[in-house]
């Protein structure tokens, strides 16, 4: 029993070993065919455009250092910046609340209850809680809380745009789910 097993292995190595052979040079004789055939198509860089410099004519258009344009220019910037410092003015002369010195990220709103017939939340920052009702500050943003549910509290935040403008927003706490 052990001699057929070992010329029944033999007859089926020698076998493979001649189906192997034949298939390989073929291969190799393609890759190389390919290889000379293919060309890669490089397309040029075009040249780069001539810089052709233009004089300043004072009669063509107006003058870019003129001082009366420049004093126009300040004062409508002076007026627009009036106009929005009078939304922070307000904020600035009011007394800062505590929570006021605090970022809202890290504040969390944990519960709500009902107080003499209004609702207060109840947020935790730094492991102490503190009652939020309507009228309180919150965050660095001079945000006054205009609406306390039993969810959220809604509050108008004052900050200033890309181009240095006061503009009002919206910013909400959640109320924060347990984490175990």
């Amino acid at each position: 029993m052990t001699t057929g097993r070992i010329i029944w292995t033999l007859v089926s190595l020698l076998a493979l070993g001649a189906c192997s052979g034949s298939g390989e040079e073929e291969l190799q004789q393609w890759m190389v065919e390919q290889r000379n055939q293919t060309k890669p198509k490089i397309t040029p860089i075009p040249e780069p455009k001539k810089f052709l410099p233009q004089t300043y004519r004072v009669s063509i258009g107006p003058e870019p250092f003129n001082g009366q344009r420049l004093t126009q220019a300040l004062r409508q910037a002076s007026t627009t910046a009036t106009s929005n410092a009078a939304l922070v003015a307000p904020e600035l002369e009011r007394r800062k609340e505590p929570l006021e010195s605090m970022p809202l990220d890290n504040m969390r709103m944990v519960g709500s209850f009902n107080k003499a017939g209004q609702l207060v939340a109840i947020i935790k920052v730094d492991n102490l809680l503190y009652q939020i009702k309507p009228g309180n500050y919150l965050g660095p943003n001079y945000g006054r809380v205009t609406k306390v549910s039993e969810t959220e509290v809604v509050m108008r935040e004052i900050v200033q745009d890309a181009a240095g403008e006061w503009i009002e927003r919206v910013a909400t706490l959640q109320l924060q789910e347990r984490s175990k």
